[in-house]
């Protein structure tokens, strides 16, 4: 029997009933870029496709595009050489919303030329990312009583920590912060409406546990990675063809939300997220980018869509259970994106957990970072290089 092929991110799209014609959105948009269209092939260290839906959902043209991914490629670098620089003084990171300024936070002034020699912003604040870190801890230790509450991360670029009531619902929001202990002075009260998760009982392509269909998230040896929601350990997973591909060998949710997937000897994991349309972008590795950068999902239901990151360490209280340590984007996704790839440039940045809206009107939508995956369950995320 020939062995199947399982992209990063979905099986191939086979016919499973009238639902297979419909046609999903793609790396190169509706219908694909004009003849006439520059060619995406110069933009180092992003696939074609990608950046044509960076083009497409950023409103972006192809020389922008570029100018972005370099600027995030040599911000991702400053970060790491200067959060390890700046210790306990170092406040977060964040691009500018047309990504070409890097913001650097620092805590204490005297650390601002270190910033600036760096080539990077500075911005004097008061509190250090650890010290936001720690006050987010306090509320996750009291979320039992967070009544009204869709959820609360750290938001660096405010230097204060964002806590999202239902609307309607904000008196409730602070009797939250109260019960926490955290001072109200370093809290942002917004509203959001009650974030769901993405899985989607009712069916369709991607892969299946029982009725419920979620999306692959990314390759690693022995299997794939996803959403935790999706399955528990020992749940078995089918294709779109109905064969059996493999069995869930480490889930976790609610708390994180994350999945090892197994598959069987007739399944092929692929370093590719797919497009559903015949394109792919190849994942060379996991670098974690800073807040502001650009960012692509792909999921079973909504094929790619793409948008920024707006922060990082956010929790979210789903109907279903609270998960902590989300990043948080203004992407849209629906129901059966679940466990789908977010990815940047050419860098896995993680899996779809859920959210808030939808890809008609738009939406919040947050990822398990895939790192935290792989080391939590000793993985070794396959890239187009080990491939083997």
């Amino acid at each position: 029997m020939d062995r199947r092929r399982l992209t990063a991110i979905g099986v191939v799209v086979a016919a499973v009933g009238a639902a297979a014609a419909v046609a999903l959105p793609s790396f190169a948009g509706d219908g694909g870029a004009p003849s006439n269209a520059p060619t995406s092939q110069a933009v180092e260290g992003a696939d074609p496709e990608m950046v044509e839906a960076l083009r497409r959902d950023l409103r972006l043209d192809q020389s922008q595009v570029a100018a972005r991914l370099k600027t995030e490629r040599w911000a991702t670098g400053v970060v790491d050489q200067l959060r390890a620089e700046l210790g306990t003084d170092y406040g977060g990171s964040w691009l500018s919303a047309d990504g070409s300024q890097l913001n650097v936070a620092v805590a204490d002034p005297a650390q601002a030329r270190r910033v600036q020699a760096a080539g990077a912003v500075p911005k004097v604040v008061e509190r250090g990312v650890g010290q936001l870190d720690a006050l987010k801890t306090r509320m996750d230790r009291t979320a039992a009583q967070a009544r009204q509450v869709s959820g609360w991360y750290v938001d660096v670029a405010s230097n204060s920590l964002v806590v999202l009531a239902e609307p309607g619902a904000e008196a409730a929001g602070w009797r939250f912060v109260a019960r926490a202990g955290v001072p109200r002075q370093a809290v942002r009260m917004a509203t959001e409406e009650q974030p769901r998760l993405f899985a989607d009982v009712r069916g369709g392509e991607a892969f299946f546990v029982g009725s419920g269909r979620c999306s692959v998230g990314f390759a690693v040896v022995g299997g794939y990675v996803t959403a935790g929601h999706c399955g528990r350990v020992g749940d078995r997973t089918s294709g779109p063809d109905g064969e059996l591909q493999g069995i869930f060998r480490a889930s976790s949710f609610p708390g994180d939300d994350w999945a090892f997937v197994r598959v069987n000897n007739n399944t092929r994991v692929l370093p590719e997220v797919t497009d559903f349309r015949g394109g792919i972008a190849r994942v060379a590795g996991s670098r974690e980018v800073p807040a502001g950068s650009s960012i692509c999902r792909s999921g079973s239901t909504t094929g790619v869509r793409c948008g920024t990151v707006q922060a990082r360490n956010a929790t979210v209280r789903y109907p279903d259970g609270l998960v902590s340590g989300l990043v948080r984007t203004n992407v849209c996704a629906e129901p059966g994106d679940s466990g789908g790839s977010w990815i940047s440039g050419n860098q896995a940045q993680g899996v779809t957990s859920g959210g808030s809206g939808d890809c008609v009107r738009g939406g919040t939508t947050f990822y398990q970072p895939v790192n935290e995956i792989l080391q939590r369950n000793n993985l070794t995320l396959i890239t187009a290089r080990n491939a083997s």
